[in-house]
Formats: structure tokens, C-alpha cells, sequence
């Protein structure tokens, strides 16, 4: 009988208890939303409209550090100029950064 009364006084300060473990945890959570998850979906929006936007004669920078003009843009490839009659295909995902317009 008075384990089962001890039980049932135990119950309301289990659930406080509860809540104060997993506090820490949320807070953790949102604190890891903000400086992680939310800077990159916002830099990968960024990224993504720069590559849908993508249009002939402009500057870019490639991830393997090739400058070069565009000369074409299909789907899924970009054509680049490179140099004096040498133009390639790359991934349009290969692009970094827009340089500037000719």
C-alpha cells in the first residue's frame, strides 16, 4: 500500500521531470536549425536560381577554377569558351559563381 501511494505522488513530478530533460534537447534543436539547416537551404535556393538563370554570354567560374564565357546552354550542360577556339561541355552544376557579362 504505500509503495502504490508513493507511485501515484511520483507520477506528477516524473512528467515535470520529463519536460525539464527534454528541454535542453529543443533548445539544441532550434538553436542547430538556425546556425545549419536554415543558412544552407537558403544558399542552396541561392545556387540553384543562379543556375537556372544561366544565359549565353556570361562570365562564370567553374568548381575546377576554369573561367570561361558561355556559348550554349542546354538542360543538364553548359558550353564554355575557354580560350581561342577551344570550347568545352560541363555540368551545369559544375558552375560556381557568375563572374560578370561580356
Amino acid at each position: 500500500m504505500n509503495t502504490i501511494a508513493l507511485l501515484q505522488t511520483a507520477a506528477p513530478s516524473g512528467a515535470a521531470s520529463l519536460l525539464i530533460n527534454l528541454a535542453p534537447i529543443a533548445v539544441i534543436v532550434v538553436v542547430f536549425y538556425f546556425l545549419v539547416i536554415a543558412p544552407a537551404s537558403k544558399q542552396r535556393k541561392k545556387t540553384q536560381d543562379m543556375l537556372s538563370s544561366l544565359k549565353k554570354g556570361d562570365q562564370v567560374v567553374t568548381s575546377g577554377g576554369i573561367y570561361g564565357t558561355i556559348q550554349g546552354v542546354e538542360a543538364e550542360y553548359v558550353y564554355l569558351k575557354i580560350a581561342e577556339n577551344v570550347r568545352v561541355k560541363i555540368a551545369r552544376s559544375a558552375v560556381s559563381s557568375v563572374v560578370g557579362n561580356e
